[in-house]
């Protein structure tokens, strides 16, 4: 049996495909940093210190894109490839989690 086949990719140029990288690289350290989710101080210290140069890559990437002219971001597109590399349950992780019953 063989795994359900997953919707294929948007096509991309470079720059965008880059642009949706950094910025799952970007929400992936959020989601470890966010205090009501996190186990423990050292874990999310590292996350946070890689965060800095993540998010200095992704806004390097957006002024490049700027910079060559590129002024519009497609949402639609970038959503759906979002979606495909697994974007909402990433970004789950940023947002506090359900109460819990006491």
């Amino acid at each position: 049996m063989w795994p359900p086949q997953l919707p294929p990719l948007p096509a991309l140029t470079r720059a965008e495909g880059e642009l949706v990288d950094r910025y799952l690289e970007v929400l992936d350290l959020l989601g470890r940093i966010n205090p009501a989710r996190t186990h423990d101080t050292y874990g999310a210290l590292r996350a946070a210190q890689t965060l800095a140069i993540a998010a200095a890559g992704l806004r390097d990437t957006l002024t490049a894109m700027h910079e060559r002219g590129e002024r519009e971001i497609y949402a639609s597109t970038l959503a759906r490839a979002l979606r495909v590399l697994d974007g909402e349950r990433r970004a789950a992780r940023v947002m506090l989690p359900p109460p819990t019953a006491n």
